[in-house]
């Protein structure tokens, strides 16, 4: 019976990250992990003591938190404290301060230990933006995904599109170009490509084929 690995794929807003992470999992018939969506689930908590959106409110959202991920056979559902957050959490307000609840100390803490507990088994695949540098350091495989600001903007004005958000795409390359300056200049764990991290630059690839480029770089 062959290894079930730790698969570690890091990458800044936008990379598509969400989409390929969930359907390379379930090709490999490993549990898909999306630590994004984690720290998507303490800023909706924390939006709801209302704004401004301060690091108090944050840091007492996090406190008592329980995110929980559970796959239905079609996507991954996000709960908190047992609420289903699934859709509130991908909307533009909160997309608007994930970088400024994931940089706080003590969140990182407490999402890295749960996320650290759920690759014990191994047949993991998870994403973030500091997976194989801090999380999962000694994954099996570790790939950094990337594509061009432009590029990746333009995807996730269509996904906006889709979901009836109005947002242009000159705001949408601002907003991403604002949270990889975020993200990588953060002072805990930041947004990074691991030494050992192999580079997919997913810029003109269809989905189709980045999901089978990183199938195959877990021996598949």
């Amino acid at each position: 019976m062959a290894k079930k690995l730790v698969v570690a794929i890091d990458g800044p807003a936008g990379a598509g990250k969400s989409t390929v992470a969930q359907l390379a999992a379930k090709e490999l018939g490993y549990t898909y992990i999306d630590t994004g969506a984690m720290y998507r689930a303490v800023a909706w908590k924390a939006l709801k003591a209302g704004e401004p959106l301060t690091d108090e409110k944050i840091l007492t959202a996090v406190a008592d938190i329980a995110v929980s991920l559970r796959y239905d056979g079609k996507r991954t559902q996000v709960f908190v404290d047992g609420e289903e957050v699934t859709n509130e959490i991908r909307t533009p307000a909160i997309s608007a301060v994930v970088s400024q609840v994931a940089r706080l100390g003590p969140v990182r803490e407490k999402m890295v230990e749960q996320q650290r507990r759920m690759a014990d088994a191994g047949g993991v695949l998870m994403d973030g933006r500091d997976i194989a540098t801090h999380v999962l350091p000694n994954a099996d495989v570790k790939i950094f995904l990337t594509a061009s600001l432009a590029e990746r903007a333009k995807r996730r004005w269509k996904e906006m599109q889709e979901k009836g958000y109005v947002m242009t795409l000159a705001e949408l390359e601002a907003d991403i170009a604002r949270r990889d300056k975020a993200d990588s200049e953060r002072e805990i764990s930041p947004l990074v490509q691991a030494p050992d991290a192999d580079l997919l630059d997913t810029t003109g690839m269809d989905i189709a084929a980045v999901v089978r480029a990183i199938v195959e770089r877990c021996g598949k």
